[in-house]
């Protein structure tokens, strides 16, 4: 088979001006393409219009990833939100159903920042939004006024979880560093998903999907971002993206 992968990228809803867009960042767009060998597909946040079902049953991958805005927390039964925080209602109305369908249908699945915390409350799990406000957590959060080589740079170090996926795509490391870009972060974790790795602080910083027939993984940090640069980036967009491969030989057998 010549053809690459069809790669679900679902897309953010922004408004530019007066004008309502549907966006997704260039870094995870190259990430699909260059990565995971994919042909990226961005999927408008349309919600209810989209039949999740079909969408999903179209797709060889699926990468759900980071944003600036926040869940709406009472996608999760979380107190309301502080003032001014960014939501994207019609974003969380298209992933948390296509995430559900997504792995119902075997679809390999990668999350990334926003969209690793997505896949843990699609699967009814909960989140902290501030992490930094609650006692005896760090603050994971990136200083805006920094360059985005710095923000995006190492920031601290995660405990590989022996055994598991991310660990043997680091070739059995304990321990890696990451960057780190986010203010909520797993409170209960949902049934389902196995911790694959923590931070220092005890926070949950990758998990995967127990059982799952076909890759499924969403990791915290951001691995996308120069990804060619980080050997453990290269080898999950790699694995992924042969999951995928994997996918769409079934699909056209």
């Amino acid at each position: 088979m010549n053809r690459k992968p069809l790669i679900g990228v679902p897309a953010c809803a922004r408004m530019m001006g007066e004008h309502p867009f549907h966006v997704v960042g260039d870094k995870y767009v190259r990430a699909v393409s260059d990565g995971a060998g994919g042909m990226p597909l961005l999927i408008p946040a349309l919600g209810t219009a989209l039949d999740m079902e079909e969408v999903a049953g179209r797709l060889d991958g699926l990468l759900v990833t980071g944003s600036k805005s926040n869940l709406e927390p009472h996608r999760y039964g979380g107190a309301p939100s502080e003032p001014g925080t960014l939501h994207d209602p019609q974003r969380d109305d298209t992933t948390l159903p296509l995430i559900r369908a997504a792995l119902e249908m075997g679809v390999p699945l990668l999350g990334i920042c926003r969209g690793f915390q997505e896949l843990n409350v699609a699967l009814g799990g909960t989140l902290h939004q501030s992490v930094h406000s609650i006692p005896g957590y760090d603050d994971h959060r990136e200083d805006e006024r920094t360059p985005l080589a710095v923000q995006y740079g190492p920031a601290h170090t995660v405990r590989l979880t022996p055994g598991g996926v991310l660990a043997g795509l680091a070739g059995g490391a304990a321990e890696v560093r990451v960057n780190s870009l986010h203010g909520q972060g797993i409170d209960r974790l949902a049934n389902g998903l196995v911790v694959e790795a923590t931070a220092q602080d005890g926070l949950v910083e990758a998990v995967r999907v127990a059982g799952a027939p076909a890759f499924a993984l969403a990791v915290q940090w951001h691995p996308e971002w120069r990804f060619w640069e980080n050997p453990l980036s290269a080898a999950l967009l790699r694995a992924f993206g042969a999951a995928a491969v994997e996918r769409a030989h079934r699909r056209i057998a």
